[in-house]
């Protein structure tokens, strides 16, 4: 009897040690933040913010990836307010993504497993050759620091949204949560990126290369992330299970985008949408994929081939980025005189001059806007022209890594894509259920406008892209091996 008491006065002593301890460290925390307050310093008033996501991320980790996904299209770049910093966040985005792939790995570490499943497929293998490459070049890197930066934050979003969002996904519901997560920030920005036009004047094609700042960088990346959920829209759209009152606001939405997308003048999203449709032609058709790829490669060393003569040609259009929509159209292909094309243009030679150089391990991952401006010619220069190395990198996602990781570095950056889209089309073709065959194509089709605006742009080193990408891939491979017509069998007995 006496011991049982001892036990409980000691268990109330330890529960009124704890409680002390709690509301000391409280009253320092309240003490401290009133007297940064007082004097206009309010970081500490963020603590209990992290603290709540913190103890979300334990608790559930699909709703501090929702709380990402949300904010992503909101996301500000911290170097917009303070322009002098040597570093770039974006917030409040980056800061949660780490600290998710972190808790990734003290799970691993802990618990010592992850779907094996997951890790055999293609695409996953795909992608941990392409890091381990990019690791191999950090370590080979003439700027180490800068290559490691930019491998952290390429891994970041791989584990939060790729490894992490398969494992989500396998609840089919979650794939439509994602996506609206992203959708209905973005649609706030849209509207406000319209409102600020509006002011000046919605053809104004100069107006709208930046009123979508701060939020997006420029209206090529706005762009982008227009086209690639244009055909997710679409697919929730026509979904014949849905309902009218549903499809309805979706088809809005899809107007409202569709619009956002001519408004803002990106050529290279346009044209994204239009090779969208095609492949969805390609699938529909029921052409084999083994088919598709020889045909590409053909079409692509015809090209090669009749380069020289192509760019004859091409040098013929005279026509600048004008606010007309068919002159801007028009100027797609004007190589001769359009600032953008011929600094692209310029961007692209300067990078096959670096790849020349180190064709094998490159200069390092990250580091093309460091070191490309020797590389360019005084005749080529346009006059966006700069030695900075502060106005964006390689405007490609296939030749910037040729010269930052070698030929290695474009070939398994490739393999992830071909891995993806055969992946999508045999979800596609073999799924029974209509509404896996909807998911599976407009999310192929969502990455395929990227894919296609990746030849002439580069995103992946913002949240705004990676999130999505990463989510994309992710969907498409939770469908292959979660909910293939094998998988569905076995629920089902």
């Amino acid at each position: 009897m006496m011991s049982k008491i001892r036990s409980i006065a000691n268990d109330l002593l330890n529960n009124n040690k704890k409680i002390t301890w709690f509301y000391v460290i409280t009253g320092i925390f309240v003490i401290t933040n009133s007297l940064l307050t007082a004097f206009e310093i309010y970081y500490l008033n963020l603590v209990p913010v992290f603290v709540l996501l913190l103890i979300a991320a334990f608790v559930s980790v699909d709703k501090l990836l929702y709380f990402i996904v949300f904010f992503t299209p909101l996301s500000l770049a911290l170097k917009e307010f303070y322009p002098d910093l040597g570093f770039n966040v974006q917030l409040p985005t980056e800061p949660f993504i780490a600290g998710v792939m972190f808790l990734f790995f003290l799970k691993m570490l802990i618990e010592q497993n992850f779907d094996k499943k997951i890790l055999r497929h293609p695409v996953t293998i795909a992608i941990i050759i392409n890091l381990s490459w990019l690791l191999i070049t950090s370590l080979t890197s003439t700027m180490f620091i800068v290559s490691i930066k930019f491998l952290i934050s390429r891994l970041w979003y791989v584990i939060a949204f790729y490894f992490i969002g398969t494992q989500i996904f396998v609840n089919i519901n979650k794939i439509k949560t994602f996506s609206w997560l992203y959708i209905v920030p973005f649609l706030i920005v849209i509207i406000y990126t319209i409102t600020r036009l509006w002011m000046y004047g919605l053809l104004n094609q100069q107006a709208a290369n930046w009123v979508m700042t701060p939020f997006y960088k420029d209206h090529t990346s706005y762009g982008a992330l227009l086209a690639m959920f244009i055909p997710v829209l679409v697919g929730f759209a026509s979904f014949s299970n849905y309902s009218k009152n549903f499809k309805a606001i979706v088809w809005l939405l899809i107007g409202i985008f569709l619009f956002a997308l001519v408004l803002s003048y990106t050529r290279a999203a346009w044209l994204s949408i239009l090779g969208a449709l095609m492949v969805l032609v390609v699938v529909l058709m029921k052409i084999k994929f083994r088919t598709i790829v020889i045909l590409a490669l053909i079409a692509f060393a015809i090209a090669f081939q009749y380069r020289e003569q192509l760019f004859i040609n091409l040098e013929k259009n005279k026509q600048d980025a004008s606010a007309d929509f068919k002159e801007h159209i028009k100027s797609i292909s004007n190589v001769a005189s359009d600032a953008s094309n011929l600094e692209r243009i310029n961007r692209w030679k300067s990078a096959l001059r670096m790849f020349q150089e180190k064709p094998v391990l490159g200069w390092g991952p990250g580091t093309y806007m460091f070191k490309y401006a020797p590389f360019q010619f005084s005749y080529e220069k346009t006059i966006i022209s700069t030695n900075a190395g502060n106005m964006g990198n390689a405007h490609s996602e296939y030749i910037g890594p040729l010269a930052e990781s070698g030929v290695l570095g474009t070939l398994t950056f490739l393999a992830i894509i071909i891995t993806t889209i055969y992946t999508g089309i045999r979800v596609f073709r073999r799924a029974k259920e209509k509404e896996l065959k909807m998911f599976a194509m407009v999310f192929l089709l969502g990455l395929i406008t990227y894919y296609l605006h990746g030849f002439l742009n580069n995103f992946l080193d913002t949240d705004k892209a990676s999130v999505p990408f990463w989510g994309f891939t992710a969907i498409l491979v939770a469908l292959d091996v979660y909910h293939s017509p094998e998988k569905e069998i076995e629920i089902k007995k």
